[in-house]
């Protein structure tokens, strides 16, 4: 019996002759499982699978242990698009939308009017960071990028599609002056090889192979490319963490809620749909244990 081959990876490149890397990812399974959640319209799973895409790639990039949290808010018909991916490779995602204002063939900047990105990295240890830009590009791609050159970072582009079918993305990202001295040499450099992204297709990213793709647009060009690594979905809520949620209101407040709805609470994960019911006498079992030895974390 052979294995399955991964469907869910992203996989990073580095050019010998130019300071700069990449990395590209695809997610089909995970995507799929963020939209059975939900029924979502086109243009939203596609700008969600879009989003998905990116937080992969942007957790890549990064050396943390913890979680990075990319939240699109709007004033349009998609009010949020949200995405926690974490270090160890664990995807989840969700979307809040009124479909009767998505009209056929709104662009991006129709569906997230007045917009803002914010990018979250709450690590395990240190310090929670949070930067946030105006969704102002034409694409979400575009977003991504003014991103980095607002927040003056390394030069850093992104190409992102999706489809309902699979999700993709592709990242490169300027390296510190290593093989290349000369400041003119070193932006004609990194002109070029973003010019020649900037050549692919989304019908060539969702279609397309790593390996074909880099070899379509860098074949003059020395291209590594290393081992793929996995990605999964997986929503991080629990009875524990939903019993964290009611020990943190207070005995008296979850007793008045379980009367007023009808004997018992039901605590609902906006991410996979995950429903978890609590009477009264598991309200009373919580705060029994509760007093020496209570929960901390209380995310959903």
């Amino acid at each position: 019996m052979t294995d399955l081959p991964d469907t869910d990876f992203t996989q990073r490149f580095i050019f010998d002759e130019n300071d700069a890397r990449g990395e590209l990812v695809s997610l089909e399974l995970s995507y799929a499982e963020v939209l059975a959640k939900h029924a979502y319209p086109e243009p939203v799973a596609q700008l969600l699978g879009e989003l998905m895409a990116a937080a992969a790639l942007l957790v890549g990039t990064m050396k943390f242990d913890g979680l990075l949290i990319l939240q699109a808010r709007s004033e349009g018909p998609i009010p949020m698009l949200m995405i926690e991916c974490s270090s160890e490779r664990e995807i989840r995602g969700l979307a809040r939308y009124d479909v009767d204002r998505i009209t056929p063939n709104a662009t991006f900047s129709e569906l997230m009017a007045d917009g803002v990105l914010a990018i979250t990295v709450d690590p395990t240890e240190g310090q929670r960071y949070q930067g946030i830009v105006d969704l102002d590009g034409e694409t979400l791609s575009d977003c991504f990028t003014n991103y980095f050159v607002m927040s003056q970072q390394v030069g850093t582009k992104f190409w992102l599609n999706a489809n309902g079918k699979r999700a993709r993305g592709l990242l490169l990202q300027q390296l510190p002056a290593d093989r290349i001295k000369d400041e003119d040499e070193r932006t004609d450099s990194w002109r070029k090889l973003t010019a020649l992204a900037g050549t692919l297709t989304a019908e060539e990213l969702l279609g397309l192979d790593n390996e074909t793709i880099l070899h379509r647009l860098y074949h003059e060009e020395a291209v590594r490319l290393f081992d793929e690594q996995s990605l999964r979905f997986n929503c991080s809520c629990s009875r524990e963490r939903s019993a964290n949620a009611l020990v943190s209101l207070g005995l008296e407040d979850a007793q008045n809620l379980v009367v007023e709805h009808g004997g018992h609470i039901e605590i609902d994960c906006q991410f996979c749909n995950e429903r978890y019911l609590f009477d009264a006498a598991d309200v009373a079992q919580l705060f029994a244990g509760a007093g020496s030895d209570t929960p901390s974390d209380t995310r959903n």
